[in-house]
């Protein structure tokens, strides 16, 4: 590591203008050092260049005027009884009122005197004589020595928090680059720079917080500036990079385990499925046995939507392991799901004469200490189990296969503590959550993936249709339709702000009303989280057999449940749910060769994300366009519904902007790693100064020799 002049580090509250009571107010927004202050890129951008005097202002335009206050008053209308705070500025041409509902405090933020800025939509002001309004504008109060950075040029706005307002943010950034902006190093190797007509990391950094005069306003505001491509770019590259090296410490300096895949194991394996594998099936299961087979670990991601098969892929890949004399394990994000991987896996392993266990965190102590012996010793093949794999006390006397079920459920460095619990085992990811190229290309950079793209023969495309509450009624008789032809339903409870006890109440009170009013000649069952396993098995069972014909549920129903004769799924207070869990507890359904539907009751009034949400539900049912619809609603950062443990965030780049930028920064970050492994040439060393610094607490695995 080689040490660099320019201090990013230094604490923010060292920065002059700041001091240690304001610096706790800034970490409310995650700046913590120069370096974030720097990295604090401006949401949008107004343009304040072209000041005019208020009697040129033009009605119907968006206009920057400043002048001087010579009132302030507060009145209240006769209609709704609001507040209206009533600003007079003027300069020597004329007069300005802006008006602002509901916030009578800023009648106190003004005064007589003061000079302010005000930015808004100019309309004629006829209850004021001819003199011009602004509704609702921003505004800031500007001395004579701000007139540089706050008017009078492109000015940024940033993202507030009580007690640092936009204004300061930009007064402090300003103060900043002229104490250290000069100094700013640049770690991009020259060649890279030159090849893609970048600007220096110093001047970008300068531009996105204050562009120069003539810089198109709407390019700054759709993130496409020279300056944010650069710093795309660098965020995209320093990502990409680490990928890269992670893979190379892979691929070419670790050694695992060479599985013996030749046709006299896996044959066999294959007999124990009944039905024909998909082409889909075949194919994915074609890329993972090389990988077995290799000296190097397998480190592959399988992407299928809902009941592509994925589980009998992974199974005869856990069986090759098992077979050639090692333990394998899966770890799945609920106890239901493992719960019902056992269910469903064990028969498989009984026909190979192999062992299994359930490995979970409500296990006795004396069961999960017996348990524990077990996996230490050797004596059981499978283990499959919830989070409690990864804890500490878990030992596998010589692990060879690792998957991991769900696994947008879990953290890179909680796959990584698995993969720690055997001797460079090999490890397989599988999900159900169809992921974007670009999201899949930043996320498992350093995987290989493979995609089931093909349903087994005979299912039908699910039908998706949405209701009011009002029509719940209507929604219950197409219920009762699909149970008198034999089928069976499930009814998911609403979600209720992710608690489990109110979850289980709003179940149970379901639960109840359906024995009693809505179907009372139908045999109902009841399905829930805090349900004891052998309950819970017991309800499955019931339910598979066909002595249950509705089945209540909380979201336990997401995963792992199979069930071809269920054909109706009604999901209750369907607004409270995220795309990709909708799309996950439509998928129990649509499992047989009847035609499903799944019908979902929305209470209104409800977000515009909210109806996107919806109507992207009832327009596909196929899991990769859910899946891009969903990183265009919520974005990459909330694509999965929580962070991803131990990846670095992505302040500046946008998965959905900037898919060149991120295919040519994977491109020359791969390229780089591969030329230089050890960042040691002189261009490289400010390059591997970088990726220490910003990656460090990131990834723990990202280490540079």
């Amino acid at each position: 590591m080689i040490d660099t002049p320019f201090p990013w580090q230094t604490a923010i509250q060292y920065i002059k203008g700041v001091g240690p009571n304001r610096a706790a107010l800034f970490q409310k927004l995650e700046i913590q050092t120069l370096e974030d202050l720097l990295y604090f890129i401006p949401f949008r951008y107004e343009d304040r260049s072209g000041l005019k005097k208020i009697s040129e202002l033009r009605p119907g335009e968006i206009e920057t005027v400043v002048g001087e206050v010579v009132a302030v008053g507060m009145s209240e209308t006769s209609r709704r009884r609001m507040k209206v705070v009533d600003l007079a500025i003027s300069d020597p041409s004329g007069l300005l009122h802006a008006k602002w509902f509901n916030q009578p405090y800023l009648k106190t933020a003004f005064k007589k005197g003061d000079r302010v800025m005000l930015n808004g939509k100019v309309k004629r002001g006829y209850s004021v004589g001819l003199a011009f309004e602004m509704e609702s504008p921003h505004y800031e109060k500007v001395g004579d020595n701000e007139a540089q950075v706050h008017i009078d040029r492109i000015v940024p706005v940033y993202h507030e928090t009580k007690g640092i307002t936009s204004k300061a943010l930009r007064s402090l950034t300003f103060q900043a680059l002229a104490r250290y902006g000069t100094q700013i190093p640049d770690f991009l190797p020259p060649d890279l720079i030159r090849k893609f007509h970048l600007p220096s990391l110093r001047e970008a950094i300068q531009h996105i917080h204050f562009p120069p005069k003539g810089t198109d306003l709407s390019e700054l505001n759709a993130g496409k500036s020279l300056a944010h491509k650069r710093l795309a770019f660098d965020e995209l590259f320093l990502l990409e990079c680490g990928l890269a090296l992670r893979q190379q410490g892979r691929t070419e300096q670790v050694e695992g385990i060479a599985f013996d895949t030749s046709e006299a194991i896996v044959e066999p394996l294959r007999k124990l499925v009944s039905f024909s594998l998909t082409g889909a099936q075949e194919r994915v299961l074609s890329e993972i046995a090389p990988d077995m087979a290799s000296v190097h670990p397998m480190h592959r991601l399988i992407q299928g939507d809902v009941g592509s098969g994925k589980t009998i892929v992974a199974l005869l890949s856990l069986l090759i392991a098992i077979e050639n004399g090692y333990q394998a394990a899966i770890m799945a994000p609920t106890e239901i799901l493992a719960e019902q991987h056992d269910f469903s896996l064990r028969a498989y392993l009984e026909a190979r004469g192999k062992s299994m266990l359930l490995l979970t965190s409500d296990m006795k102590k004396s069961n999960k200490t017996e348990a524990l012996e077990q996996i230490g010793s050797g004596q059981v093949d499978l283990v499959i189990g919830t989070h409690a794999l990864i804890q500490e006390g878990v030992a596998f006397a010589n692990l060879g296969l690792a998957v991991v079920d769900e696994q947008h459920k879990f953290g890179v460095l909680q796959r990584a503590k698995l993969v720690l619990k055997g001797s460079q085992p090999d490890l397989l990811i599988m999900t159900a959550t169809p992921i974007p190229r670009t999201l899949a290309m930043t996320l498992y950079g350093d995987l290989n993936i493979s995609v089931i793209d093909e349903l087994p023969p005979g299912r039908t495309p699910i039908r998706t249709r949405l209701f009011s509450g009002r029509q719940r009624d209507q929604v219950y008789r197409l219920v009762e339709a699909e149970l008198a032809k034999g089928h069976q339903a499930y009814v998911v409870c609403p979600l209720v702000e992710e608690s489990e006890k109110l979850d289980l109440k709003a179940a149970t009170e379901l639960y109840a009303l359906f024995q009693t009013e809505t179907f009372p000649q139908r045999k109902i069952g009841l399905l829930h989280g805090r349900m004891k396993r052998e309950e819970k098995e017991t309800m499955m069972r019931q339910f598979k057999d066909k002595r249950i014909d509705l089945l209540v549920a909380t979201t336990v129903v997401e995963v792992g449940i199979d069930i071809p004769n269920a054909s109706v799924m009604v999901i209750e207070h369907v607004e409270r749910y995220g795309l990709s869990q909708l799309h996950q507890l439509r998928g129990r359904v649509g499992r047989g060769t009847a035609q499903s539907v799944c019908l979902m009751i929305a209470d209104y009034p409800i977000s515009k994300e909210g109806k996107q949400r919806l109507q992207a539900m009832v327009d596909t049912s196929d899991g990769f366009k859910i899946a891009e619809a969903d990183l265009a609603i919520r974005g990459p950062g909330e694509f999965f519904g929580t962070r991803q443990a131990g990846l670095p965030s992505l302040k500046i780049a946008n998965l959905m902007r900037d898919v060149k930028i991120l295919e040519a920064a994977r491109k020359e970050a791969f390229a780089w790693v591969k030329e230089d492994p050890a960042l040691s040439t002189p261009d490289s060393l400010a390059l591997r100064a970088t990726l220490e610094r910003k990656w460090q607490g990131k990834l723990e695995w990202l280490t540079l020799a």
